[in-house]
Order: structure tokens, then C-alpha cells, then sequence
């Protein structure tokens, strides 16, 4: 369906609300901690930087932020957590027809893609693995922290490997994450809140159909995102 939505010059739509970007925040920082000192532990030209047991305490108190995160959702913004979570694992037919042309888009191209709704189908797919590869972390990393000593010799190498590959996983979505982030320029998004509402209708019509018109949904020129939340 071709939307039908005229974008005005200079007006901005609003993609993140403040609590999202506080949590995006903290799950990307505390992944960040979990990958440097888990790296730390594991590879042994960087062995020296875990001696005296630092490098694994901030990597268990980076791992309680990390786990923190989807509850910490519902509690700052419960209908956008559970709209991201239903979005991620719910596909429709422009979501299949925009997959067959997903190449397009790795290039940089969204003129012409099939329409889309407020995640396309990529991004769909990268959050429902992020919600997966994550829970996989967490499981595992919760049995090697409290029963390691429990698992034999069998049972601590298959954890470990599962908690190991699956850090690995979730570091290539991060990159991926990242290239698309620099693609688009949308950075300004999770900082600001805010997006050009003629990028939206390139990328999300359906979305933007049926966003509020008036503010602080829609509004005109620079600004920021108001402190209350609607």
C-alpha cells in the first residue's frame, strides 16, 4: 500500500521516547563491559589484565545491568517494550516482499522498498535474534556463575561454549547494528529521540500513517524531546 502521507520540509517525527534510549544505553554499555572483560579472561596474551579479580567483577556486575535491561523496560515504557517484542516476531506479506529485496537496502538503498511499519523486516529479525542470542547469555552465563562447580568436566566445556559462541553472535549483530546505524545516519535518532519525517515514510510508512499529528509526535523544525512521556 503506497502511503499517503505528504512529509513537510523541516518537520520530524518522533522515533524514540526518553525511557527506550535510557535502556538502549545501558544495554549497549553493559554488553560493551561483558565483551572486553570477557575477552580479558579468556585469551591469555591479555591474562595479566585479570589478575587480582577485577576484571571478573565488572564483568558480573556488567552481566546484572545486562539482565536488568528487559525489566527495566517494562518499567520505564511497558507499551513500547511489549510493542518491540511483539514486532520482532510478527512478519506480514510486505515484510516477506521486503526481505526478497533486503539487498537493496544493505546497500543503502529504501527508495521504492516495499512499505513497512515501525521496524522493517530486518530490523525485525535482528531484534528477534538479539532477544534469543541474549537469553542464551544470560542462561548460561547464570549457570557458570552459580554452578559451575556443579556441571562436571563435560557440562562446564558445552556451557561455556554455548555462552562463549553466543557473545560471538550477538558481537557480529553488533557490527551489523553499527554498519546500518552509519548507513542511514541514525544515530541523531537515539540521541535526540527525533527523525526527518521524510526519512520515516522512506523507510517506515505505515508507521508514520499512523502516527498523531500533533506533537510531540510530529513536530516542526529543530528540537527535543519533551520530559514528559504521553
Amino acid at each position: 500500500m503506497a502511503t499517503q502521507t505528504q512529509s513537510i520540509p523541516g518537520r520530524k517525527v518522533l522515533r524514540y521516547r526518553i525511557g527506550p534510549r535510557i535502556n538502549h544505553a545501558i544495554l549497549a554499555s553493559s554488553f560493551l563491559v561483558l565483551l572486553i572483560t570477557g575477552v580479558v579472561l579468556l585469551w591469555m596474551p591479555l591474562a595479566g589484565f585479570a589478575a587480582g579479580g577485577n576484571s571478573r567483577l565488572l564483568h558480573r556486575i556488567a552481566a546484572v545491568f545486562f539482565m536488568a535491561v528487559p525489566f527495566l523496560y517494562l518499567l520505564v515504557d511497558r507499551p513500547a517494550a511489549k510493542e518491540l517484542l511483539w514486532d520482532s516476531f510478527h512478519y506480514d506479506k510486505d515484510d516477506l516482499a521486503w526481505a526478497r529485496q533486503a539487498w537493496r537496502y544493505f546497500l543503502g538503498h529504501t527508495k521504492d522498498m516495499p512499505p513497512q511499519g515501525r521496524l522493517n523486516a530486518g530490523q525485525k529479525l535482528h531484534h528477534a535474534a538479539v532477544v534469543i542470542v541474549s537469553a542464551l547469555i544470560v542462561l548460561s552465563g547464570l549457570v557458570l556463575w552459580f554452578a559451575k562447580g556443579q556441571l562436571g568436566a563435560d557440562g562446564l566445556a558445552i556451557t561455556a561454549m554455548v555462552h562463549d559462541l553466543s557473545m560471538l553472535v550477538l558481537t557480529v549483530l553488533l557490527i551489523g547494528h553499527l554498519y546500518f546505524t552509519f548507513v542511514y545516519k541514525a544515530l541523531p535518532g537515539m540521541t535526540t529521540g527525533y527523525i526527518p519525517e521524510e526519512e520515516a515514510l522512506l523507510e517506515h510508512s505505515k508507521w508514520v500513517e499512523e502516527l498523531p499529528q500533533q506533537a510531540p509526535y510530529r513536530i516542526d523544525g529543530p528540537s527535543h524531546e519533551p520530559d514528559h512521556e504521553k
